[in-house]
């Protein structure tokens, strides 16, 4: 089941992130939920019992730019679907987008190649491919 959240507790989003070895946010599992709550929308798929086991968040100005800040799966229920349909959620919501991005691990890294090909099959493609760039700050570690 997928659904809008509002409220996050630490304990069940620090054992989502540290599933797929997200080190850098459950260093400070509190200020992610704060991040969270602070979202435009997070959607959280769910199982029958209650347990999360992916979310989907977007920073966005509901108009024009819409950006997919994350999305991940519990490492244990990846490859059924629950990442696919937390994405085709968020596009629907914001078809009326202008911009629909994200970010992910470039291409030549284990989990970029994945990635990068999930992101094709749902018919997202790269910057450069539009004729566009990004930039950013270069994150800190890498």
């Amino acid at each position: 089941m997928i659904g809008q959240a509002t409220s996050f507790d630490e304990a069940e989003v620090f054992e989502l992130y540290d599933s797929v070895g997200w080190g850098p946010w459950t260093r400070d599992i509190a200020r992610v939920c704060r991040a969270l709550s602070n979202s435009h929308v997070v959607l959280a798929a769910r199982d029958e019992s209650g347990r999360l086991l992916g979310l989907a968040r977007t920073v966005s100005d509901g108009e024009l730019v819409c950006y997919v800040q994350e999305l991940l799966v519990d490492q244990r229920f990846q490859g059924q679907g629950i990442g696919r349909r937390l994405l085709e959620e968020l596009m629907e919501r914001y078809a009326h987008c202008r911009y629909f991005l994200l970010t992910t691990d470039h291409e030549s890294t284990p989990e970029g190649a994945a990635n990068h090909a999930f992101y094709r099959r749902l018919g997202l493609i790269e910057h450069h491919e539009q004729g566009l760039s990004a930039f950013g700050r270069r994150v800190e570690g890498s």
